[in-house]
């Protein structure tokens, strides 16, 4: 009986599925041919997830396992994983030395969480080689805290009393690899940053025709507080104070504020994957008390006839204020840029949160208006949706690829985080994220997305097994481990499959 096709997996190589021949897809084997599995004549995912994680080895220790999980960028505390990680943590309990897994045990773990776990552990998500992305990432974030200029916000006492050292950066990928380094679990308000946010909400829950209606499109040219509106008696865009305040006025209409407050902290929730979220009363105190500007832009916007009829001006800045004092972190807020950039469905639940079209139309006004006066300048260098608040805070999309939120207190004269803004440039000065650096004869960058992003793209459909078999001339395979020395390979490194031919 000779071996038609031998799998290896060494424990310094490649794991065992990426050796498999004419681009079989494991898991397209598994669902189009159930019974062969069943059977016993394959091995299912969750035993080449064992075996790549063991590397001949009879147990693992759960340590290994999930180290070599955040390896791949997944948190052991990631919703997707939770029966998972609950089950392992039950099972641990019933072991003899509550710290190792056979065989039977890793599977009963994994098996709720299967097809995730395979696409981590095959290098299947949108940064395949994460470890040395995000060592990259922690290079261009020590380089830009080295910077000192710029001047903490401080017309109102909150923003002022923040230390100029504190400088955090947080990633969420669109599969949900994270990672963060520096101060990322301080909260701070979101400020401008939530302009973006609540025009996306009143997006999705009336229409781009209707939310127009009552604003423009276009970059002002202007700063960002003035009292100026559009030839058509409009503000400029959702990015700017005025607009910002019409937008707010259009959300929830009818409702009391309280019950306003409470529907777009819900979507703010879901947005970041349930996690922090929060409200700062003495910054909404603050704001609302020195707020003059803003009520002069409220006056005028009453006016000129820029609300919905009905609407009372006083307590729209209310809310107003109250939005801008809502809470985050950068891990959370990372989340929420990811969301964006994975069309409206957050990363870590699935769950989707915000219309296809209320994502893109947000995604093009933070490219064209979302940084203030540097708006022109940003869109040029950096080439990527982004919106800033005076707190220090940027949100950065990367469609399709991930969200990132920068903060730093410190502001340049423009009113755009100091840190942040050399974060970014130095991004895409290191990566191929610029909006137009993947024309044809381009030169070309570093690309993290090269090896998963290709392979996303191709459909392995029913190919599957019968092609396989018939490309092999193979009639009823059987894959069965055998000896290193059978297969004359070095025995202390090696565990051996072979697909063999049964006699008819």
């Amino acid at each position: 009986m000779k071996p038609l096709i031998t799998l290896l997996y060494k424990q310094t190589h490649t794991p065992l599925w990426p050796m498999l021949p004419l681009g079989l897809h494991i898991s397209s084997v598994r669902l189009s041919n159930p019974s062969l599995i069943n059977a016993g004549i394959l091995p299912s995912l969750e035993d080449l997830l064992f075996y790549t994680v063991a590397e001949g080895q009879e147990k693992i220790p759960a340590h290994k396992f999930l180290t070599a999980l955040k390896a791949t960028g997944l948190r052991t505390g990631d919703p997707r994983l939770k029966e998972c990680m609950e089950t392992l943590k039950e099972t641990l309990k019933n072991t003899t030395d509550g710290v190792t897994l056979d065989r039977h045990l890793f599977k009963k773990c994994v098996q709720s969480n299967i097809v995730l776990l395979t696409q981590a552990f095959r290098k299947k998500f949108v940064i395949p080689d994460f470890q040395s992305f995000t060592s990259h990432i922690d290079e261009l974030y020590e380089s830009a805290k080295n910077l000192s200029g710029g001047q903490v916000a401080d017309y109102i006492p909150q923003l002022a009393k923040f230390s100029p050292d504190l400088w955090a950066v947080s990633l969420c990928t669109v599969d949900g690899q994270r990672h963060t380094v520096g101060d990322t679990k301080v909260p701070f308000c979101l400020q401008s940053c939530v302009k973006p946010l609540k025009y996306a909400v009143a997006v999705h829950d009336y229409s781009t025709e209707y939310v127009h209606s009552f604003i423009g499109k276009e970059p002002s040219g202007l700063r960002f507080n003035k009292l100026f509106l559009n030839d058509d008696d409009k503000p400029h865009n959702p990015m700017v104070n005025a607009g910002a305040i019409v937008c707010t006025s259009l959300i929830k209409q009818g409702a009391g504020n309280a019950e306003k407050f409470d529907y777009v902290m819900n979507f703010l929730k879901k947005m970041a994957g349930n996690e922090y979220v929060g409200f700062s009363n003495a910054t909404f105190q603050s704001e609302r008390e020195s707020g003059d500007r803003n009520f002069a832009i409220g006056y005028y916007l009453k006016e000129k006839k820029c609300f919905p009829e009905g609407t009372d001006m006083t307590s729209v800045l209310d809310f107003y204020f109250q939005l801008c004092s809502i809470e985050v972190t950068c891990e959370s807020a990372s989340v929420m840029a990811a969301t964006l950039a994975n069309g409206g469905i957050c990363p870590i639940t699935g769950e989707r949160v915000l219309s296809p079209e209320a994502v893109r139309n947000t995604l093009s006004l933070m490219h064209s208006c979302g940084m203030y006066d540097f708006s022109g300048q940003f869109a040029f260098h950096v080439g990527l949706p982004a919106k800033s608040g005076v707190a220090g805070g940027i949100l950065l999309v990367v469609p399709n690829v991930m969200g990132i939120m920068c903060w730093s207190p410190p502001l340049d004269k423009l009113g755009n985080s100091v840190r942040g803004i050399q974060f970014c440039l130095d991004l895409v000065e290191l990566f191929n994220f610029h909006n137009y650096d993947n024309l044809r004869h381009f030169a070309k960058k570093h690309d993290p997305r090269r090896e998963g992003g290709d392979q996303r793209l191709h459909s392995f459909g029913p190919m599957d097994y019968e092609s396989l078999q018939q490309e092999l001339a193979l009639k009823a395979p059987l894959w069965k481990k055998v000896s290193p020395t059978e297969s004359h390979q070095d025995s202390s490194t090696t565990v051996v499959y072979r697909m063999d031919k049964v006699a008819e």
